[in-house]
């Protein structure tokens, strides 16, 4: 690890890593929060990383090779990616640049990306409910 910071969060939920991507990640950027969350999934035994790019306004070929090769690279270390929030601008880049994002599964936003890493938002009681209390 290099020792310096991308200034990507990366937050811990369970057994899946959650973080996302700014429209100010430069390439030197990129590189330092692949070392990180490459890392982070290798130390904590993160079964499954969440990656929202929903903020993204534009991508570049850089950025969307980093996030292929940080797939295959969580892959190899036994963790699933979601890249969440994808917006049509985005996509429409990378068909216009000719780039696949293979192996990149995606959702439409985090919420569901979750889902697809087996997280379920649990119903929360009404106002006022009682709570199940351990006997």
């Amino acid at each position: 690890m290099t020792g310096r910071s991308s200034g990507v969060p990366l937050l811990r939920l369970g057994d899946v890593l959650v973080t996302g991507l700014l429209d100010e990640l430069d390439d030197k950027a990129a590189l330092v929060f692949t070392d990180e969350l490459t890392e982070r999934i290798s130390a904590e035994g993160a079964r499954g990383v969440l990656i929202d790019i929903s903020r993204l306004e534009i991508i570049d070929s850089f950025v969307a090779r980093t996030l292929m090769e940080l797939t295959t690279m969580a892959r190899l270390l036994g963790a699933r990616v979601i890249v969440a929030g994808m917006r049509p601008a985005v996509a429409i880049t990378l068909v216009e640049l000719g780039i696949e994002l293979t192996g990149v599964r995606t959702a439409l936003n985090a919420e569901q990306g979750m889902a697809a890493l087996g997280w379920h938002q649990s119903p929360q009681p009404p106002e006022g409910a009682p709570r199940d209390t351990p006997r």
